[in-house]
């Protein structure tokens, strides 16, 4: 078992972002694109790091395992320690999420859900209106959860993915100061501690 943790990204884990990007989506972003997120006032990142010295289920995302039987001491070889990660821009009253990966080892853990909760937290505390994003139409993990948050489908981006030429889904979500009843009481809510 692991203990993650959700937290702002910080400068030491960029490079860790570039290999987590590389695995998750084959490298859209370059150190240089995370660089300027990074310092962007206009971009919100949060990531989840894996504590891999912590094996026991105390402090685990809502108890859950690793199901994938990944050896701890594998996980420094391609992302260290940072399995999942999250960025949204803030354009006028619209938050943009351009990125929510989590680790193909560490998926169907609820790892997703949270960092789109943090990121949708971060979008109300910003008084953003609405949020908006693109996702594959093959991408039915991702299409389930963000219908489960209350996002539509209100477009198609033809041949959106330069890669592999696959049209992108546009989804929408509106009435964030109204609140979004997935992400409960904020005040339960600590973004930078333990899961759970």
């Amino acid at each position: 078992m692991f203990r993650y943790t959700l937290s702002p990204l910080t400068h030491d884990r960029l490079s860790e972002a570039v290999e987590l990007d590389r695995v998750c989506l084959g490298g859209i972003w370059t150190l240089e694109g995370y660089e300027r997120e990074f310092h962007s006032p206009n971009s919100d990142l949060f990531t989840i790091v894996a504590d891999v010295a912590h094996t026991s289920g105390a402090g685990d995302i809502s108890g859950i395992t690793d199901a994938s039987g990944l050896d701890p001491s594998n996980l420094n070889k391609t992302c260290g320690n940072l399995v999942a990660l999250g960025c949204l821009w803030a354009i006028l009253d619209e938050a943009h999420i351009t990125l929510l990966l989590v680790h193909p080892d560490h998926r169907r853990q609820g790892l997703g859900q949270q960092l789109l909760t943090r990121l949708l937290q971060s979008a109300r505390s910003r008084g953003l209106a609405w949020a908006t994003l693109e996702v594959s139409e093959k991408n039915t993990a991702a299409l389930a959860l963000y219908h489960k948050f209350g996002f539509e489908t209100i477009g198609k981006r033809k041949a959106y993915y330069q890669k592999t030429g696959e049209d992108a889904l546009i989804l929408w979500l509106n009435g964030l100061q109204r609140g979004i009843s997935i992400l409960g009481d904020e005040s339960n809510f600590n973004p930078l501690g333990a899961i759970g």
